[in-house]
């Protein structure tokens, strides 16, 4: 455990906790995903749990708000929360469902793709019946200390886990803690036989238009950007919302970039930054690193601190190294670490990719 972990969460993290079953090659199939070749490699992942793991491992301490199955995988995901040191006061257990598997596939430069679910039994998964009532109790204590609450879209794709994150944004709000929102557009859970590549339909984006409206850090991929806003401007996005939240768009090996409606960027408040190259085995996780970094940085800070620009090459740099190792969580880098390679960036130039050829390793 670190020292973040015995201190009360500045960060909540609300959402999924599954598996990732990663295909070995970008040429093997799984069961469920076109034929049946050997099997893949399960990590444990699930964006906001990728989050609260990412911030104790950087330093600041969280806490994970979401429900899992009372099966093996479970109890895997549970013993790595201890391990850590996050704060499971808000984790939720279920008897019926079991813990979500994602199929993953990947190519050759590590991009990775989601094939569909494995595991369900009829009754839908755990992390889909997250309990508002259960969640009210252990609400009031969690917050006390927060600073931040953090999710994304998959909750509102079920009815029961939908009521409960809107109870905690309304809690949230209430007693003054901010919300960070990162898209994290996934059709498939929505709707399993949902192209993995598809945008939002006109109905899941109308139901999706009040939780975009919440945010004070918003933070979205460039397609993301173009399916909700219209625009990859963060400017426009910004504006066009009424929290004017600061706005994050990245864009893979193109330039991030970040703004904050009608603010100048002279004070550091808008700008770009082009991602690292790094040697690039899994992009598994990378963009909740990102989000982790940013949030570590932004913790006990104004949504727009005059070093901005740093703490996105911080951020930015958390996201590379996770594309360096397999899985979500592994990799994840400490804030020791982080400033490690900033270091040797700085110093040495772009890291070899595949093959020995360098690849700029962006958010995703």
């Amino acid at each position: 455990m670190t020292a973040a972990s015995k201190q009360p969460p500045q960060v909540l993290c609300l959402g999924e906790a599954l598996i990732d079953r990663l295909a070995p090659l970008a040429t093997d199939r799984l069961p469920g995903m076109g034929g049946t070749a050997r099997a893949g490699h399960d990590h444990l992942g699930g964006a906001p749990a990728n989050v609260a793991c990412a911030l104790v491992r950087l330093g600041t301490s969280s806490a994970f708000v979401g429900r899992l199955g009372s099966d093996a995988f479970g109890a895997r995901l549970a013993e790595l929360f201890t391990a850590r040191g996050i704060d499971q006061r808000g984790l939720q257990w279920d008897s019926r469902r079991p813990t979500r598997i994602v199929l993953v596939r990947r190519d050759p430069t590590g991009e990775r793709q989601f094939g569909g679910f494995a595991g369900d039994g009829g009754a839908g998964f755990a992390d889909q019946a997250l309990d508002a009532g259960e969640l009210s109790a252990a609400l009031g204590p969690l917050l006390a200390s927060a600073r931040w609450l953090v999710l994304g879209t998959i909750p509102l794709a079920s009815a029961a886990a939908a009521q409960a994150a809107w109870l905690a944004i309304r809690e949230a709000a209430a007693a003054g803690v901010a919300i960070a929102l990162d898209v994290n557009w996934r059709p498939t859970f929505w709707d399993a036989a949902a192209d993995p590549a598809a945008g939002p339909t006109p109905v899941q984006r109308q139901q999706l238009e009040p939780l975009l409206a919440v945010p004070r850090l918003l933070k979205c991929t460039a397609e993301e950007a173009i399916w909700f806003f219209g625009s990859t401007d963060p400017a426009q996005v910004s504006a066009a919302l009424p929290q004017r939240p600061l706005v994050v768009v990245t864009d893979g090996a193109a330039p991030l970039r970040w703004a904050r409606a009608a603010t100048a960027e002279r004070l550091g408040l808008a700008g770009s930054l082009q991602p690292f190259a790094a040697r690039v085995v899994d992009t598994t996780g990378a963009g909740d690193a990102f989000t982790a970094g940013l949030l570590h940085g932004l913790c006990g800070a104004p949504v727009e601190p005059p070093e901005l620009p740093e703490l996105m090459r911080f951020a930015s740099a958390c996201g590379a190294l996770v594309c360096q190792g397999a899985g979500a969580m592994d990799p994840q880098p400490s804030a020791a670490q982080v400033r490690a390679f900033l270091a040797a960036a700085g110093a040495q130039g772009p890291a070899a990719g595949p093959g020995g050829q360098p690849r700029d390793c962006g958010d995703r």
